[in-house]
């Protein structure tokens, strides 16, 4: 049947175009797919979303309500948006991760505190929507106290079970899998201490995946295990990363997983696509994963983008942008409807059914998977099909019998429900368009899930920030509102002389970071300011430095996370300093930019980061244990440094116009200044502001009494 032929139909009969994909009507060749409910197959384990390798949720926990529950609501909520069925979490450690970094729960050895942070928020908040919700965890940067800085250690194991056990004594939470850590090599003994680490402490059920890495030889220790008995015991799944359009499980590894009867996880895959084509490729990256390599749970980064835009990944893999927690704006990414094809349809502890997981003969692929009560559901994608087809499915033992709901989505629409499809003497035909999915069920309940979000506005300005807001600090997780610390933990803190709260750099050595390291920093504020003016009070311990930053527009690449933008700062001894930083340069990305080539080439930076000394100045009378008020002024292209009202240093620089304020602390080989920072002031030229900025109405702290106490 031509496309005029069936549209001359759907004119008749009073359908769309989309809906017409659902008519169980034939045309063309046939493809017969049998669904035999007592054909068997593996257990399904789950689709699902990372949150952290990197600060993925640090605007998020500062969004007012009822927006931020809805945020919320839209990815793990049951049968409403995303509905995924497991999370996996960054375990915090003080260091880059890619975004941003997150507060370790132990800065320093003896040190615990299981406030600390948004992780435990997001867990609580995530299995309170959805109870059935598997939860994993894994580190990515750790305190560099761990191991005297080896992470392969007792330190480690050790580590690991502290975390557990805030989570499970404060919480009433309990992991289902943990990794050893994200992407960072294989070590045979530290998984076996590990397991023996958990089984002592309580953690006997905890199952161990490992070893979580993306690059060629990934699974080689899957060979280890079958002559290893103790390395068989210890890990409980094969984990790898970026499966799909990466590098692939392959058939002899596959093979030898099923017969040391460990299933295969993908940990971590990525799908950084825009629009539909994110839709699709994600339910293309979920059926390919377990059709290709025989994984049962694949987990993609990242849930929800809580960061600034100016940070890496900021647009491409989440499935809500949560950029403005002072407006309350937030935009549904099309991504999350290719979780919901899957989420709405499917539970873990389902199986996918044997000889119905398979690739499509016109281009595409489906998968089905049954639940222990016989329900059933087909996830179907085209994306590489050229012409509709017609896929004819015939059922035999203990399957429902009952109709399917359709859910369809397209370029033009998404997660689309259309006409229920009748079951017939053990048969049912469907037509299925090109560049389209299709979820079939005998399910019930399913919904798009939406809100109206308000309007965007602007960072508010003029800012000011004096932290006295903040009586409690752990209701916060010591987390001021707006700040995003791209390394190091800027924590909400008493100040020194005993007079109010401030903001103090707690971690107090260089961390064993997952990225390329530099110093601890943080951000705020609208990348698009040019002229304004951003000033801080800093308080130096011996042997401190601190700065502030200004026209930052730029935090690194993710694997990396020098900043390009100015800082003014200030040593205990007296030397202050404004150096300008261009980050790592992608020479790619210079090519036929004659003007910034020129401007490199007069810089003739060499230090690591491209920072130059624009100007410094020894001043007398500085020491630890006193604060001091430092303030950096932009305006065109000159640039003033002041401490205490006094103009020190004063220069003219064009590399950049404009940019977000930041705090910095600065970082030696071994050591990691731990500054104190209040009165965080950021103002148009020579304006001045005496009234803190309030919060929004309605920003409630994420450890006090939640908004929406019952989720339905």
């Amino acid at each position: 049947m031509n496309k005029l032929r069936k549209l001359i139909i759907g004119l008749v009969i009073g359908l769309s175009l989309p809906a017409l994909a659902a008519i169980p009507y034939s045309y063309g060749q046939e493809q017969t797919i049998r669904l035999d409910g007592n054909a068997g197959g593996k257990r399904f384990d789950g689709i699902g979303v990372v949150n952290g390798g990197g600060a993925t949720s640090v605007l998020l926990k500062d969004y007012p309500e009822p927006q931020r529950s809805q945020i919320l609501d839209m990815v793990y909520k049951p049968k409403f948006g995303a509905s995924v069925s497991a999370l996996l979490v960054e375990i915090p450690g003080d260091g880059n991760s890619t975004q941003g970094s997150m507060p370790s729960h132990q800065h320093v050895r003896g040190d615990l505190n299981y406030s600390r942070g948004y992780t435990w928020w997001i867990l609580k908040e995530a299995k309170r929507r959805n109870p059935r919700l598997t939860l994993d965890g894994t580190a990515w940067s750790a305190p560099g106290w761990i191991g005297n800085g080896k992470f392969w250690s007792q330190d480690a194991a050790d580590y690991y079970v502290s975390w557990l056990k805030g989570l499970r004594n404060v919480y009433g939470l309990e992991l289902t899998a943990i990794g050893c850590r994200n992407e960072k090599g294989a070590d045979y003994d530290f998984v076996k201490r590990l397991r023996r680490t958990l089984d002592a402490n309580g953690f006997t059920d905890l199952r161990i995946h490992a070893f979580d890495n993306w690059n060629a030889g990934k699974l080689n220790f899957v060979k280890d295990m079958a002559s290893d008995k103790e390395l068989r015991d210890a890990i409980d799944i094969v984990s790898g990363h970026v499966f799909y359009q990466g590098i692939p499980v392959s058939a002899e590894e596959k093979a030898m997983a099923e017969q040391l009867g460990k299933p295969i996880w993908n940990t971590e895959d990525h799908v950084y696509r825009k629009g539909f084509d994110c839709l699709i490729s994600l339910v293309e990256c979920f059926n390919e994963n377990y059709i290709r390599y025989g994984v049962t749970k694949i987990v993609n980064w990242y849930d929800i983008a809580g960061i600034y835009p100016l940070e890496p990944y900021a647009e491409d893999p989440p499935t809500v942008l949560a950029y403005e927690p002072w407006s309350g704006h937030f935009q549904v990414r099309k991504a999350l409807w290719g979780y919901a094809h899957y989420g709405q349809f499917s539970e873990v502890g389902w199986e996918y059914l044997n000889d119905a997981c398979t690739d499509l003969a016109g281009g595409g692929s489906l998968v089905t998977l049954k639940s222990p009560q016989g329900d059933y559901s087909v996830i179907i994608e085209t994306k590489d099909a050229k012409e509709a087809q017609t896929l004819h499915f015939t059922l035999s033992g203990p399957l429902s019998g009952e109709n399917l709901c359709v859910w369809h989505s397209n370029e033009q629409e998404q997660f689309v429900r259309l006409n229920d499809i009748a079951v017939r003497d053990n048969e049912f035909t469907i037509t299925v368009a090109p560049d389209a999915v299709y979820s079939l069920s005998t399910t019930t309940g399913q919904q798009k899930g939406s809100y109206s979000a308000p309007a965007s506005r602007p960072f508010p300005f003029p800012y000011f920030e004096t932290f006295e807001q903040y009586e409690h600090p752990e209701h916060y997780g010591y987390l001021p509102r707006y700040t995003a610390d791209i390394c190091g933990a800027f924590e909400i803190a008493d100040r020194p002389d005993g007079t109010g709260k401030c903001m103090r750099q707690a971690v107090p050595a260089p961390t064993i970071s997952w990225a390329p390291d530099w110093k601890p920093y943080t951000i705020i504020g609208d990348s698009a300011w040019t002229d304004y003016e951003v000033s801080a009070d800093v308080y130096l311990n011996p042997g401190d430095t601190a700065g502030i930053m200004g026209r930052i527009n730029d935090v690194g690449s993710g694997y990396g996370f020098i900043p390009k933008g100015y800082y003014l700062q200030l040593a205990d001894d007296g030397q202050c300093r404004l150096v300008v930083v261009r980050g790592k340069v992608d020479k790619k990305a210079l090519v036929g930019d004659a003007e910034q080539q020129a401007l490199i080439k007069r810089n003739k930076d060499t230090s690591e980061g491209g920072e130059k000394l624009l100007a410094s100045a020894k001043l007398p009378g500085i020491s630890s244990k006193k604060w001091y008020n430092l303030k950096l002024r932009f305006k065109g292209n000159e640039l003033t440094g002041f401490v205490d009202g006094k103009q020190i240093l004063k220069v003219e620089d064009a590399l950049y116009a404009y940019g977000m304020a930041g705090l910095l602390a600065g970082q030696s080989e071994d050591k990691t200044s731990t500054p104190y920072f209040d009165n965080l002031c950021i103002t148009p030229i020579g304006e001045s502001v005496s009234t803190p900025t309030p919060p929004s109405a309605n920003q409630i702290p994420i450890y006090e009494n939640s908004a929406s106490d019952d989720i339905e």
